[in-house]
């Protein structure tokens, strides 16, 4: 190897240098990472199990403001490789931008590359903190037991950069605070090939997306035959201990599996790693680049947000251009129109099949997926503040059937009726449920108050509800997840806690009685320590297991900014500046091509930025856009312009999902899916409509024009500075009771 004459990249105090053809990462003269052999290749040998093999570089130039290191890697089997990385000194880290060509082809039947940093402090992953936007954060301690990280006594923890919500995986030392962070450069994925079915260790010429992750590979090969089992090899290679990864093309692994065939005679445990390739072909070329950010932070939330935000800021995709009045107006008419009488009760169908609005089911649901009190509010507001009498009609019935049909003889609200039975089903009592109903039926009360209307039994619902509250409260301030009729616990995690705390506030406000306000502090104070200090963000999804998910982010941040409006005390704004933090890096802010098999579907023609995963290892959905005026909100408190920019992202991305100009095809304007799977880059979803996914639309939308008298965040930022302020002091007015 002949290195022309020293060379380095330096930035912000980390200085990347190459000896002896490897590269090194100091920071006063402290070595931190390392990597000895940088031209990393695996290849699928004619036994479809995959090898790896490594080599420093040949020669190593500065060319311009970069460093251009290249080398060649022949393999026995007569493959050769020739590398080629550029290494630049960006604001924050660096980039390497890699191609490498296929010289020669041997027995081989695909390859893939590696760009790994070693990392020095600790060889053991237990003494680091992982971020990756909505698939890991700090040890998956939260994350259901198939998660990746569950099993930290793995060698491979890579996944397929498509199932982050941006493509970046960081590593931060628990003892020092130092990180690494890798991030794909640009977000300039294209489709795989669509007419093969991945497998367990496919070649795809096609592919062009990557996987990031970290791994501490053996001098062994790994692969897992279909069921689970793992072939090993010796290769005599060695062991490059811990490293953060960007491979490309991607894999997945490792991950658990069920092992249906309990006869086999193993006893390890069954797992799986999916590989892809691509051809070895002479003169098949790959070229690829990434982000290399390095900084040390006090802490993980700090580490999580500015990791974020820097890649953020790198791939957001281009805000999406929608009318968000008419697409306010035409969520009303979705609403008005599948709001319909059902015997004794007046709701909505509980899903319906796009395109054309098939009803497959009729159930009623407090809150969460059915959001029929909200749907009730938001009707009967339209119908007044529009002059349209069937309209409000509508929202005063929907409101009507909850008040008087839904409390039990403790004063806990029902979740879910229905009418084919003239009752309702056995459903937990679920917090967080019963927040989004109570919330809107109290909105509701007050909305008609105003008008002079004063509505003495949807008053009464809330107080029972709110008295039943304030005796269920445990001694620590928190609440359990959900209950049975008769208060008794039903399920005994107690991460749901600040669902309720706004509707507190909210009823204090209308009360003037303090027992609401010290119960909303009390669980403040729960939640402050526990959602927000510990991450403990989970079970926010009624349907899903006491997992990490982004929804009880939503409700902690809902519920802290609450409590910094009823009192300006700073301790509630950092509770809901974690929140937002934590809940954003849940959006998908980049985009990449998805095929869908429907005809008509937006996705077709829009991107899927805007939409946001679920849970960890789940799909995704368009929940986020409830935040974008609390966003805002908190933009105007704060004054970072990075919750401006990320408020207008979901006013405007979320729409992506939905027919918002009637042009796709659906039986109305507006509509869209409840949820999806595009991590493979081929959508799979129910292709049904839930009421939640215009409720999630409409609410933020009127919201934004109660407070600021404008349907776009744009138009808000033209008002005065000192009304905007005055506006945001949204509790200033709030009901007759006094803070």
């Amino acid at each position: 190897m002949e290195e022309t004459r020293p060379v380095r990249l330096e930035t912000g105090g980390y200085v990347l240098s190459f000896p002896d053809g490897g590269v090194e990462v100091r920071k006063q003269d402290r070595l931190l990472y390392l990597t000895r052999r940088p031209m990393f290749v695996t290849v699928k040998t004619a036994f479809a199990v995959s090898e790896f093999h490594d080599a420093a570089y040949d020669d190593i130039a500065a060319a311009g403001d970069a460093v251009e290191a290249r080398g060649t890697i022949a393999l026995p089997s007569g493959s050769e490789f020739a590398f080629t990385d550029a290494y630049e000194a960006v604001d924050g880290g660096f980039r390497v931008s890699r191609t490498v060509e296929v010289l020669s082809a041997g027995d081989d039947l695909g390859f893939s590359t590696t760009i790994s940093f070693g990392v020095t402090e600790s060889e053991n992953v237990r003494d680091y903190n992982c971020f990756a936007p909505g698939f890991w954060y700090r040890q998956n301690e939260f994350a259901p037991d198939s998660a990746m990280g569950k099993d930290l006594d793995n060698e491979y923890f890579w996944a397929m950069e498509t199932r982050y919500a941006l493509p970046l995986f960081a590593m931060q030392s628990i003892a020092s605070g130092e990180t690494a962070a890798l991030s794909r450069w640009a977000a300039d994925v294209t489709l795989p090939n669509t007419e093969i079915v991945r497998s367990e260790n496919l070649t795809d010429p096609a592919c062009t997306v990557g996987a990031i992750g970290m791994s501490r590979p053996t001098g062994k090969t790994l692969n897992y035959m279909y069921y689970g089992y793992g072939i090993r090899k010796e290769l005599g290679a060695e062991a490059a201990g811990l490293s953060i990864d960007y491979v490309y093309p991607g894999a997945e692994g490792q991950l658990p599996v069920h092992n249906p065939y309990a006869g086999l005679d193993y006893s390890e445990k069954p797992k799986a790693f999916q590989r892809l390739n691509h051809p070895v072909a002479v003169g098949f070329t790959q070229r690829y680049a990434v982000a290399l950010t390095l900084d040390r932070y006090d802490g993980f939330q700090p580490m999580m947000r500015d990791v974020w935000r820097r890649t953020y800021s790198r791939l957001r995709d281009a805000l999406f251009d929608v009318d968000n009045e008419r697409h306010f107006h035409n969520g009303i008419a979705i609403l008005n129109r599948y709001t319909r009488q059902y015997g004794d009760a007046l709701g909505l169908p509980f899903a319906c099949q796009l395109p054309d609005m098939d009803v497959s089911s009729v159930s009623f649901q407090f809150g969460f997926v059915g959001q029929q009190p909200g749907i009730g509010y938001q009707l009967l507001r339209y119908g007044d503040r529009e002059n349209d009498p069937e309209t409000f009609a509508k929202g005063v019935g929907v409101i009507d059937f909850w008040a008087r049909s839904a409390l039990t003889e403790s004063g806990l609200p029902r979740m879910c009726y229905n009418p084919t039975l003239g009752g309702f089903e056995p459903y937990p009592h679920y917090i967080r449920m019963l927040a989004d109903g109570v919330e809107a039926i109290l909105d509701a009360y007050l909305d008609l108050r105003g008008i002079g209307d004063e509505r003495a039994d949807w008053y009464e619902f809330c107080r029972r509800t709110a008295d039943w509250l304030v005796g269920a409260q445990n001694e620590d301030g928190s609440f359990y997840r959900a209950y049975h009729a008769d208060g008794s616990i039903r399920m005994d995690s107690k991460s749901n806690t600040p669902s309720v705390i706004r509707f507190l506030v909210q009823f204090f406000l209308v009360t003037g009685d303090p027992r609401y306000r010290d119960a909303a502090v009390r669980a403040g104070e729960w939640s402050f320590d526990n959602n927000y200090r510990n991450l403990e963000y989970r079970g926010g999804t009624c349907d899903n297991a006491d997992i990490q998910d982004k929804e009880a982010g939503i409700y902690a941040l809902f519920g802290f900014l609450a409590l910094y409006d009823l009192t300006g005390d700073d301790r509630w704004l950092e509770g809901a500046i974690g929140a937002a933090d934590y809940t954003e890096t849940w959006t998908y802010a980049w985009s990449f091509p998805v095929r869908t098999i429907w005809p008509k579907h937006p996705f077709n023609r829009y991107s899927i930025s805007g939409q946001s995963i679920i849970t960890i290892g789940g799909g995704a959905d368009v929940y986020m856009a409830a935040c974008s005026y609390t966003y805002y909100r908190l933009y105007l408190i704060t004054g970072d312009g990075h919750y401006l920019d990320f408020a207008e992202f979901l006013h405007n991305n979320t729409r992506q999902s939905t027919d918002v100009d009637g042009s796709i095809g659906y039986a109305m304007p507006g509509l869209g899916h409840e949820s999806g799977n595009f991590a493979s880059q081929t959508l799979q979803s129910h292709y049904h409509w839930l009421p939640w996914c215009t409720f999630v639309e409409v609410d933020p939308a009127s919201r934004l024009y109660d407070t600021f008298g404008v349907y776009e965040i744009a138009d808000a930022q033209r008002l005065p500075p000192d009304e905007r302020e005055k506006r945001n002091r949204i509790y200033d007015s709030f009901g007759l009771g006094v803070a």
